[in-house]
């Protein structure tokens, strides 16, 4: 009996060591911008932009970008995730209505946007633990360094890119044709 004991021991510290490299980004749940629960998973086979936003940023202008990304390839199965937060000076102060309004008026947000998440810090969303952990950033730096900071994750629901706040949306591009056209 004592090696079964042993060997639950081994996988239950290897699971919440969160050593399971299987994991992907269909295993989260968020809520929505309207405070729905809901699953990555209903994104499989999709190609999928993962971004921290905020409307009151010096650069909430990218969201023209990331409306034009998606408009331009959602049909090629594309779909951008907005999450806002507000650690960064307190650049997402509204409700999530706010958000929603602010977003749909100002620049024709249509991506699934998302309820206020932290994703810094000992509040972090796990789904930022987990995109952070895969993709840890340059140098010793894991965290996210300010707004808009991107992931870009394949059809499996793997990370495969981080881009800094700084890079815009149309830079993206030829990455994104790469994921798509990645039939996997």
């Amino acid at each position: 009996m004592a090696p079964i004991k042993f060997l639950a021991v081994v996988i239950l510290s290897v699971l919440f060591a969160g050593g399971i490299s299987s994991q992907s980004i269909y295993s989260f749940r968020v809520n929505t911008i309207d405070g729905q629960q809901t699953t990555l998973a209903q994104y499989k086979g999709k190609t999928i932009l993962v971004v921290n936003v905020a409307s009151k940023c010096g650069l909430t202008k990218q969201y023209e970008g990331l409306e034009a990304l998606y408009k331009k390839y959602k049909e090629r199965g594309l779909v951008i995730l907005g999450f806002p937060c507000n650690q960064f000076m307190g650049q997402e102060p509204g409700t999530e209505a706010e958000i929603a309004e602010f977003c749909s008026v100002n620049y024709g947000v249509t991506f699934p946007l998302f309820s206020k998440i932290e994703v810094n810090g000992d509040n972090t969303h796990p789904l930022y633990q987990y995109l952070k952990k895969e993709l840890p950033g340059t140098g010793d730096k894991t965290d996210i360094e300010w707004n808009f900071a991107k992931f870009l994750i394949d059809k499996t629901g793997k990370p495969v890119y981080r881009y800094h706040p700084r890079v815009k949306p149309a830079e993206l591009e030829g990455d994104i044709e790469e994921l798509i056209n990645n039939n996997k």
